[in-house]
Protein backbone atom coordinates (compact mmCIF):
# COMPACT_ATOMS: atom_id res chain seq x y z
CA UNK A 1 0.00 0.00 0.00
CA UNK A 2 1.39 3.31 -0.63
CA UNK A 3 -0.52 6.59 0.75
CA UNK A 4 0.73 9.14 -0.92
CA UNK A 5 0.21 13.11 -0.48
CA UNK A 6 -3.17 12.76 -2.68
CA UNK A 7 -4.28 8.96 -2.82
CA UNK A 8 -3.98 5.95 -1.90
CA UNK A 9 -2.83 2.95 -4.12
CA UNK A 10 -2.72 -0.68 -3.66
CA UNK A 11 -0.98 -3.47 -5.60
CA UNK A 12 -0.91 -6.99 -4.52
CA UNK A 13 1.88 -8.95 -6.09
CA UNK A 14 3.10 -12.26 -6.54
CA UNK A 15 5.01 -13.39 -3.44
CA UNK A 16 8.16 -15.17 -5.83
CA UNK A 17 8.45 -13.50 -9.05
CA UNK A 18 6.75 -9.65 -7.62
CA UNK A 19 3.84 -9.39 -10.67
CA UNK A 20 1.30 -6.99 -10.14
CA UNK A 21 -1.99 -9.23 -9.75
CA UNK A 22 -4.46 -6.78 -8.87
CA UNK A 23 -4.80 -3.13 -8.00
CA UNK A 24 -6.94 -0.16 -6.30
CA UNK A 25 -6.74 3.00 -5.93
CA UNK A 26 -8.64 6.13 -4.24
CA UNK A 27 -8.36 9.32 -3.12
CA UNK A 28 -7.70 11.04 0.28
CA UNK A 29 -11.54 12.69 0.95
CA UNK A 30 -9.70 15.86 1.85
CA UNK A 31 -10.96 19.38 0.90
CA UNK A 32 -9.87 21.62 -1.97
CA UNK A 33 -6.07 21.64 -2.98
CA UNK A 34 -3.47 19.54 -1.11
CA UNK A 35 -3.72 21.20 2.83
CA UNK A 36 -0.81 21.74 5.02
CA UNK A 37 -2.97 19.92 8.11
CA UNK A 38 -4.94 16.49 7.28
CA UNK A 39 -6.67 14.33 9.49
CA UNK A 40 -4.62 11.03 9.13
CA UNK A 41 -8.46 9.21 9.40
CA UNK A 42 -8.86 10.66 5.79
CA UNK A 43 -5.83 7.88 4.88
CA UNK A 44 -7.52 5.44 6.67
CA UNK A 45 -10.53 5.95 4.52
CA UNK A 46 -9.06 5.98 1.24
CA UNK A 47 -6.96 2.83 2.03
CA UNK A 48 -10.54 1.16 3.01
CA UNK A 49 -11.93 2.02 -0.25
CA UNK A 50 -8.50 1.42 -2.32
CA UNK A 51 -9.03 -2.37 -0.63
CA UNK A 52 -13.07 -2.84 -1.40
CA UNK A 53 -14.20 -5.11 -4.26
CA UNK A 54 -12.33 -7.95 -2.53
CA UNK A 55 -8.63 -6.43 -3.51
CA UNK A 56 -6.78 -8.45 -0.15
CA UNK A 57 -8.45 -11.81 -0.71
CA UNK A 58 -5.51 -14.60 -0.90
CA UNK A 59 -3.21 -11.99 0.27
CA UNK A 60 -0.55 -13.12 3.40
CA UNK A 61 1.17 -9.77 4.13
CA UNK A 62 1.21 -6.45 3.83
CA UNK A 63 3.55 -3.35 3.57
CA UNK A 64 3.10 0.04 3.79
CA UNK A 65 4.74 3.14 2.23
CA UNK A 66 3.73 6.49 2.99
CA UNK A 67 4.32 10.46 2.45
CA UNK A 68 6.87 11.22 4.11
CA UNK A 69 8.17 14.06 6.14
CA UNK A 70 4.31 13.69 7.71
CA UNK A 71 4.12 13.96 11.54
CA UNK A 72 1.38 12.89 13.43
CA UNK A 73 1.57 14.45 16.86
CA UNK A 74 -0.20 12.04 19.12
CA UNK A 75 -1.39 12.48 23.03
CA UNK A 76 -0.85 9.57 25.74
CA UNK A 77 -3.88 8.00 24.79
CA UNK A 78 -2.50 7.56 21.33
CA UNK A 79 -5.49 10.25 20.11
CA UNK A 80 -4.71 13.12 17.49
CA UNK A 81 -3.89 16.15 19.43
CA UNK A 82 -4.21 17.68 16.29
CA UNK A 83 -4.44 17.26 12.42
CA UNK A 84 -1.02 15.46 10.61
CA UNK A 85 1.53 18.24 9.46
CA UNK A 86 2.51 17.04 6.09
CA UNK A 87 4.52 18.39 3.21
CA UNK A 88 6.62 20.63 2.28
CA UNK A 89 5.27 23.42 4.73
CA UNK A 90 6.15 26.82 4.56
CA UNK A 91 4.96 27.85 7.58
CA UNK A 92 7.69 26.28 8.78
CA UNK A 93 10.75 28.01 7.28
CA UNK A 94 11.46 30.73 9.89
CA UNK A 95 11.39 27.45 12.56
CA UNK A 96 14.22 25.92 10.40
CA UNK A 97 16.39 29.27 10.85
CA UNK A 98 15.59 28.74 14.36
CA UNK A 99 16.52 25.24 14.71
CA UNK A 100 20.21 26.01 12.59
CA UNK A 101 21.11 28.18 14.58
CA UNK A 102 19.81 26.42 17.94
CA UNK A 103 22.25 23.67 17.83
CA UNK A 104 25.40 25.94 16.21
CA UNK A 105 24.77 25.75 12.53
CA UNK A 106 24.04 23.80 9.32
CA UNK A 107 27.63 21.54 10.00
CA UNK A 108 26.73 20.89 13.77
CA UNK A 109 23.55 19.49 12.28
CA UNK A 110 24.90 16.82 9.42
CA UNK A 111 27.43 16.21 12.06
CA UNK A 112 24.31 15.01 14.75
CA UNK A 113 21.91 13.24 11.84
CA UNK A 114 22.74 13.96 8.75
CA UNK A 115 21.06 16.59 7.12
CA UNK A 116 19.65 20.10 7.94
CA UNK A 117 16.57 21.31 9.06
CA UNK A 118 14.41 21.98 5.98
CA UNK A 119 10.42 23.51 6.49
CA UNK A 120 9.17 20.37 5.09
CA UNK A 121 11.20 18.15 7.94
CA UNK A 122 9.25 16.66 11.01
CA UNK A 123 11.69 17.98 13.61
CA UNK A 124 10.87 21.56 11.96
CA UNK A 125 7.41 21.30 12.62
CA UNK A 126 7.66 20.31 15.85
CA UNK A 127 9.71 23.74 16.53
CA UNK A 128 6.93 25.45 14.60
CA UNK A 129 4.28 23.48 16.34
CA UNK A 130 5.96 24.36 20.00
CA UNK A 131 6.40 27.93 18.79
CA UNK A 132 2.77 28.76 17.23
CA UNK A 133 0.57 25.84 19.08
CA UNK A 134 2.08 25.32 22.30
CA UNK A 135 -0.97 24.11 24.17
CA UNK A 136 -0.97 21.59 21.38
CA UNK A 137 2.77 20.69 21.62
CA UNK A 138 2.66 20.47 25.39
CA UNK A 139 -0.09 17.38 25.43
CA UNK A 140 1.87 15.90 22.31
CA UNK A 141 3.26 12.68 24.16
CA UNK A 142 3.67 10.12 21.49
CA UNK A 143 5.08 11.12 17.35
CA UNK A 144 4.48 9.49 14.56
CA UNK A 145 4.74 9.42 10.96
CA UNK A 146 2.18 8.49 8.10
CA UNK A 147 3.46 5.01 7.19
CA UNK A 148 4.33 4.52 11.33
CA UNK A 149 0.78 5.39 11.70
CA UNK A 150 -1.25 3.54 9.59
CA UNK A 151 0.89 0.19 10.35
CA UNK A 152 0.17 1.00 14.32
CA UNK A 153 -3.54 1.12 13.16
CA UNK A 154 -3.59 -1.52 10.85
CA UNK A 155 -2.16 -4.17 13.57
CA UNK A 156 -4.98 -2.63 16.08
CA UNK A 157 -2.98 0.15 18.13
CA UNK A 158 -1.08 -2.22 20.21
CA UNK A 159 1.41 -0.79 23.35
CA UNK A 160 4.38 -1.12 20.66
CA UNK A 161 5.08 1.54 17.85
CA UNK A 162 7.67 0.81 15.23
CA UNK A 163 8.67 2.19 12.12
CA UNK A 164 11.75 1.47 9.50
CA UNK A 165 15.49 3.14 9.06
CA UNK A 166 14.13 4.77 6.21
CA UNK A 167 11.22 6.30 7.76
CA UNK A 168 13.19 7.87 10.66
CA UNK A 169 16.16 8.55 8.45
CA UNK A 170 14.20 11.78 7.16
CA UNK A 171 12.76 12.72 10.83
CA UNK A 172 15.97 14.98 11.71
CA UNK A 173 15.76 13.44 15.19
CA UNK A 174 17.19 9.78 13.74
CA UNK A 175 21.03 9.40 12.51
CA UNK A 176 21.59 6.80 9.53
CA UNK A 177 25.48 6.84 10.20
CA UNK A 178 24.99 6.26 14.03
CA UNK A 179 21.47 4.05 13.93
CA UNK A 180 20.39 5.61 17.25
CA UNK A 181 17.49 8.72 17.80
CA UNK A 182 18.64 12.55 19.49
CA UNK A 183 15.76 12.47 21.56
CA UNK A 184 18.08 15.69 22.65
CA UNK A 185 17.21 17.48 19.63
CA UNK A 186 13.02 16.46 19.40
CA UNK A 187 13.26 18.48 22.76
CA UNK A 188 15.13 21.55 21.26
CA UNK A 189 12.33 21.38 18.93
CA UNK A 190 9.30 20.62 20.65
CA UNK A 191 9.73 21.91 24.30
CA UNK A 192 10.13 18.36 26.29
CA UNK A 193 10.55 14.74 25.13
CA UNK A 194 8.03 12.74 23.43
CA UNK A 195 7.62 8.68 22.97
CA UNK A 196 9.12 8.08 19.17
CA UNK A 197 8.43 4.29 17.63
CA UNK A 198 11.13 1.00 17.91
CA UNK A 199 13.38 1.33 14.63
CA UNK A 200 13.22 -2.16 13.29
CA UNK A 201 15.61 -4.07 10.69
CA UNK A 202 14.31 -4.25 6.87
CA UNK A 203 13.22 -7.83 7.25
CA UNK A 204 11.17 -7.76 9.97
CA UNK A 205 7.59 -7.86 10.55
CA UNK A 206 6.13 -4.92 12.58
CA UNK A 207 3.69 -7.65 13.37
CA UNK A 208 0.32 -9.76 12.81
CA UNK A 209 -3.36 -8.43 12.33
CA UNK A 210 -6.13 -9.95 14.39
CA UNK A 211 -6.86 -11.38 11.11
CA UNK A 212 -3.39 -12.99 10.67
CA UNK A 213 -2.18 -10.74 8.04
CA UNK A 214 1.87 -9.92 8.60
CA UNK A 215 2.77 -6.54 8.16
CA UNK A 216 6.13 -5.66 7.40
CA UNK A 217 7.83 -2.57 8.75
CA UNK A 218 6.64 0.16 5.92
CA UNK A 219 8.81 2.77 4.92
CA UNK A 220 8.54 6.52 3.41
CA UNK A 221 7.78 6.95 -0.11
CA UNK A 222 11.59 7.51 -1.70
CA UNK A 223 12.79 4.17 -0.10
CA UNK A 224 9.82 2.62 -1.48
CA UNK A 225 9.94 3.59 -4.69
CA UNK A 226 13.85 2.91 -4.61
CA UNK A 227 13.40 -0.80 -3.33
CA UNK A 228 10.57 -1.38 -5.74
CA UNK A 229 12.81 0.42 -8.88
CA UNK A 230 15.60 -2.03 -7.75
CA UNK A 231 18.18 0.01 -7.70
CA UNK A 232 21.87 -1.03 -5.89
CA UNK A 233 25.23 -0.35 -5.77
CA UNK A 234 26.24 1.59 -8.72
CA UNK A 235 22.68 2.84 -9.26
CA UNK A 236 20.99 6.46 -8.70
CA UNK A 237 18.08 7.80 -9.91
CA UNK A 238 16.94 11.58 -10.82
CA UNK A 239 13.59 12.27 -10.02
CA UNK A 240 12.71 15.47 -12.69
CA UNK A 241 9.53 17.20 -10.45
CA UNK A 242 9.12 21.49 -10.39
CA UNK A 243 12.55 20.56 -8.32
CA UNK A 244 15.10 17.77 -8.92
CA UNK A 245 16.40 15.46 -6.81
CA UNK A 246 19.55 12.82 -7.08
CA UNK A 247 20.11 9.73 -4.84
CA UNK A 248 21.65 7.13 -5.10
CA UNK A 249 22.75 3.47 -3.17
CA UNK A 250 25.61 3.69 -1.02
CA UNK A 251 27.11 0.84 1.66
CA UNK A 252 27.58 3.96 4.29
CA UNK A 253 25.75 7.00 5.71
CA UNK A 254 27.70 10.42 4.33
CA UNK A 255 28.05 13.33 6.54
CA UNK A 256 27.86 16.22 4.21
CA UNK A 257 29.27 19.27 6.21
CA UNK A 258 27.81 21.64 3.74
CA UNK A 259 24.39 20.37 4.29
CA UNK A 260 24.32 19.51 0.42
CA UNK A 261 23.64 15.93 1.17
CA UNK A 262 20.81 14.73 3.20
CA UNK A 263 21.73 11.08 4.45
CA UNK A 264 19.20 8.78 4.15
CA UNK A 265 18.90 5.21 4.98
CA UNK A 266 16.95 3.01 2.30
CA UNK A 267 14.64 0.07 2.83
CA UNK A 268 17.52 -2.67 2.47
CA UNK A 269 20.53 -1.84 5.52
CA UNK A 270 22.09 0.39 2.73
CA UNK A 271 22.08 3.97 2.87
CA UNK A 272 20.56 6.36 0.39
CA UNK A 273 22.40 9.92 0.21
CA UNK A 274 20.35 12.68 -1.42
CA UNK A 275 21.35 15.82 -3.42
CA UNK A 276 18.61 18.42 -4.16
CA UNK A 277 18.18 20.63 -6.59
CA UNK A 278 15.85 23.26 -6.32
CA UNK A 279 14.96 24.15 -10.12
CA UNK A 280 14.08 21.30 -12.88
CA UNK A 281 10.98 20.98 -14.61
CA UNK A 282 10.12 24.60 -13.45
CA UNK A 283 12.96 25.87 -15.48
CA UNK A 284 11.51 24.16 -18.50
CA UNK A 285 8.04 25.47 -17.33
CA UNK A 286 9.06 29.27 -17.34
CA UNK A 287 10.96 29.10 -20.77
CA UNK A 288 7.71 27.34 -22.22
CA UNK A 289 6.04 30.44 -21.24
CA UNK A 290 8.53 33.10 -22.39
CA UNK A 291 8.58 31.09 -25.88
CA UNK A 292 5.06 31.34 -26.08
CA UNK A 293 5.15 27.20 -25.96
CA UNK A 294 1.85 26.20 -24.89
CA UNK A 295 3.43 22.59 -23.84
CA UNK A 296 6.74 21.39 -22.28
CA UNK A 297 6.30 18.67 -25.67
CA UNK A 298 6.26 21.69 -28.09
CA UNK A 299 9.40 23.29 -26.19
CA UNK A 300 11.32 19.81 -26.27
CA UNK A 301 10.44 19.62 -30.01
CA UNK A 302 11.86 23.23 -30.54
CA UNK A 303 14.80 22.50 -28.83
CA UNK A 304 15.69 19.42 -31.02
CA UNK A 305 15.73 22.14 -33.71
CA UNK A 306 19.52 23.41 -32.32
CA UNK A 307 22.20 21.04 -31.41
CA UNK A 308 24.36 20.20 -28.72
CA UNK A 309 25.76 23.55 -26.70
CA UNK A 310 22.80 25.44 -27.72
CA UNK A 311 24.92 27.95 -29.96
CA UNK A 312 26.85 29.10 -26.71
CA UNK A 313 23.80 29.71 -25.21
CA UNK A 314 24.03 28.68 -21.58
CA UNK A 315 21.17 28.92 -19.16
CA UNK A 316 22.07 29.14 -14.92
CA UNK A 317 18.36 27.87 -13.95
CA UNK A 318 18.83 28.93 -10.57
CA UNK A 319 14.56 30.82 -10.76
CA UNK A 320 14.04 30.25 -7.13
CA UNK A 321 17.43 30.39 -5.93
CA UNK A 322 19.33 27.17 -5.62
CA UNK A 323 20.16 24.44 -2.78
CA UNK A 324 22.86 22.85 -5.23
CA UNK A 325 25.32 25.54 -4.89
CA UNK A 326 24.07 26.98 -2.05
CA UNK A 327 22.62 30.30 -3.39
CA UNK A 328 19.10 31.02 -1.44
CA UNK A 329 18.92 34.30 -2.80
CA UNK A 330 20.18 34.25 -6.52
CA UNK A 331 18.33 34.23 -9.45
CA UNK A 332 18.66 32.33 -13.33
CA UNK A 333 20.91 33.82 -15.76
CA UNK A 334 21.54 33.65 -19.11
CA UNK A 335 24.80 33.81 -20.86
CA UNK A 336 26.52 33.70 -24.57
CA UNK A 337 24.06 35.97 -26.07
CA UNK A 338 24.77 36.91 -29.95
CA UNK A 339 23.34 37.48 -32.72
CA UNK A 340 23.58 34.31 -34.09
CA UNK A 341 22.36 32.10 -30.95
CA UNK A 342 19.35 34.67 -30.95
CA UNK A 343 17.20 32.39 -31.40
CA UNK A 344 13.84 30.11 -29.89
CA UNK A 345 15.30 26.88 -30.73
CA UNK A 346 18.55 27.44 -28.76
CA UNK A 347 16.53 29.32 -25.79
CA UNK A 348 14.87 26.19 -25.68
CA UNK A 349 17.81 23.59 -25.80
CA UNK A 350 19.68 25.79 -23.13
CA UNK A 351 16.84 25.62 -20.92
CA UNK A 352 16.94 21.59 -21.30
CA UNK A 353 20.85 21.30 -20.81
CA UNK A 354 20.42 24.27 -17.82
CA UNK A 355 18.27 21.91 -15.86
CA UNK A 356 20.25 18.51 -16.59
CA UNK A 357 23.71 20.33 -15.88
CA UNK A 358 22.32 21.35 -12.70
CA UNK A 359 21.29 17.92 -11.72
CA UNK A 360 24.71 17.11 -12.80
CA UNK A 361 26.18 19.38 -10.62
CA UNK A 362 24.55 17.08 -7.78
CA UNK A 363 25.36 14.16 -9.45
CA UNK A 364 29.02 15.03 -8.72
CA UNK A 365 28.59 15.97 -5.44
CA UNK A 366 28.07 12.28 -4.67
CA UNK A 367 30.67 11.25 -7.12
CA UNK A 368 33.07 13.56 -5.07
CA UNK A 369 32.06 11.56 -1.86
CA UNK A 370 32.75 8.29 -3.53
CA UNK A 371 29.72 7.51 -5.05
CA UNK A 372 29.44 5.24 -7.49
CA UNK A 373 27.63 6.13 -10.66
CA UNK A 374 27.43 3.72 -13.63
CA UNK A 375 23.43 3.58 -14.16
CA UNK A 376 20.93 6.36 -13.77
CA UNK A 377 16.95 5.78 -13.53
CA UNK A 378 14.86 9.09 -14.79
CA UNK A 379 12.04 9.64 -13.48
CA UNK A 380 9.38 12.10 -13.48
CA UNK A 381 6.94 13.04 -16.95
CA UNK A 382 9.46 14.99 -18.25
CA UNK A 383 12.08 12.04 -18.56
CA UNK A 384 9.38 10.83 -21.55
CA UNK A 385 10.25 14.40 -23.29
CA UNK A 386 13.06 13.47 -26.33
CA UNK A 387 14.94 16.66 -25.53
CA UNK A 388 15.80 15.32 -21.97
CA UNK A 389 16.12 11.62 -23.36
CA UNK A 390 18.65 13.29 -26.11
CA UNK A 391 21.04 15.18 -23.56
CA UNK A 392 20.77 13.07 -20.70
CA UNK A 393 23.37 10.20 -21.65
CA UNK A 394 25.88 12.66 -22.46
CA UNK A 395 25.42 15.29 -19.78
CA UNK A 396 25.28 12.48 -17.06
CA UNK A 397 28.23 10.61 -18.70
CA UNK A 398 26.15 7.39 -18.14
CA UNK A 399 23.44 5.05 -19.10
CA UNK A 400 20.31 6.44 -18.70
CA UNK A 401 17.08 4.08 -17.94
CA UNK A 402 13.67 5.56 -18.36
CA UNK A 403 11.32 2.66 -16.35
CA UNK A 404 8.31 2.28 -17.64
CA UNK A 405 5.64 4.36 -15.71
CA UNK A 406 4.58 1.72 -12.76
CA UNK A 407 3.64 1.87 -8.82
CA UNK A 408 7.37 1.41 -7.70
CA UNK A 409 6.30 2.46 -4.32
CA UNK A 410 3.63 0.59 -4.21
CA UNK A 411 5.44 -2.30 -6.01
CA UNK A 412 8.54 -1.36 -3.20
CA UNK A 413 6.14 -2.05 -0.36
CA UNK A 414 5.19 -5.31 -1.26
CA UNK A 415 8.41 -6.65 -2.17
CA UNK A 416 9.21 -5.85 1.62
CA UNK A 417 6.55 -7.26 3.03
CA UNK A 418 6.80 -10.34 0.58
CA UNK A 419 10.78 -10.34 2.48
CA UNK A 420 9.63 -10.06 5.76
CA UNK A 421 6.95 -13.09 4.93
CA UNK A 422 9.61 -15.48 3.56
CA UNK A 423 11.87 -14.57 6.90
CA UNK A 424 8.36 -15.15 9.35
CA UNK A 425 8.57 -18.69 7.32
CA UNK A 426 12.35 -19.63 7.03
CA UNK A 427 12.44 -19.38 3.33
CA UNK A 428 13.83 -16.32 2.69
CA UNK A 429 17.27 -14.88 4.29
CA UNK A 430 16.96 -11.20 6.39
CA UNK A 431 19.88 -9.98 4.78
CA UNK A 432 18.94 -11.27 1.02
CA UNK A 433 15.53 -9.71 -0.38
CA UNK A 434 13.21 -11.60 -2.59
CA UNK A 435 14.80 -11.44 -6.12
CA UNK A 436 11.98 -9.29 -8.22
CA UNK A 437 12.67 -8.28 -11.51
CA UNK A 438 13.26 -4.36 -11.39
CA UNK A 439 12.55 -2.18 -13.83
CA UNK A 440 12.25 -1.82 -16.95
CA UNK A 441 12.19 0.60 -19.67
CA UNK A 442 13.98 2.29 -22.36
CA UNK A 443 17.87 2.27 -22.12
CA UNK A 444 20.04 5.28 -23.14
CA UNK A 445 23.82 4.92 -23.73
CA UNK A 446 25.79 8.09 -23.77
CA UNK A 447 27.96 6.68 -26.64
CA UNK A 448 30.11 8.85 -28.91
CA UNK A 449 28.67 11.74 -27.55
CA UNK A 450 29.83 11.56 -24.44
CA UNK A 451 32.49 14.22 -25.46
CA UNK A 452 30.15 16.62 -26.97
CA UNK A 453 28.62 16.19 -23.62
CA UNK A 454 31.50 16.70 -21.73
CA UNK A 455 32.13 20.05 -23.46
CA UNK A 456 28.68 21.26 -23.02
CA UNK A 457 28.98 20.84 -19.21
CA UNK A 458 32.48 22.73 -19.26
CA UNK A 459 30.88 25.38 -21.02
CA UNK A 460 28.01 25.50 -18.37
CA UNK A 461 30.37 25.02 -15.79
CA UNK A 462 32.68 27.74 -17.14
CA UNK A 463 29.51 30.14 -17.40
CA UNK A 464 28.67 28.89 -13.50
CA UNK A 465 32.20 29.76 -11.91
CA UNK A 466 32.11 33.14 -13.70
CA UNK A 467 29.24 34.10 -12.13
CA UNK A 468 29.48 32.63 -8.92
CA UNK A 469 32.74 31.93 -8.26
CA UNK A 470 33.44 29.21 -5.26
CA UNK A 471 29.75 28.87 -4.86
CA UNK A 472 30.20 24.82 -5.79
CA UNK A 473 32.71 22.96 -4.12
CA UNK A 474 31.17 19.13 -4.47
Amino acid sequence: MDSAPDFTRIVVCDTDTGAVLRQGYAPHPVDGDRPADVDPQAWLLSLGEAAGGGLLEGVQAIGVSAQQNAVVPLDAQGGTVRPAMVGGDKRAQVAAADLIDALGGREAWAQAVGCVPQAAQPVTKLRWLAKNEPDAALRTAILMQAHDWLVWQLLGRPVRRTTDRGGASGTGYWSAATGNYRSDLVELALGHQAMLPDVIGPAEAAGTTPEGLLISAGTGETMAAAFGLGIGLGDAVVSLGASGSVMAVHPEALVDSTGMITSLADATGMHLPVVTTLNAVRTLRGTAELLGQPDLESLSELAMKSTPGAHGLVLLPYLEGERTPSLPHTAGSLAGLRRESMKAEHLARAAFEGMLCGLADALDVLRGRGVEVRRIFLLGAAAELPAVQAAAPMLFGAQVVVPQPADYAAIGAARQAAWALGVSQGTLDPRNPPAWQGATGQVLEPGDELAVGQAVRQQFVSVREQTHPGAFRP
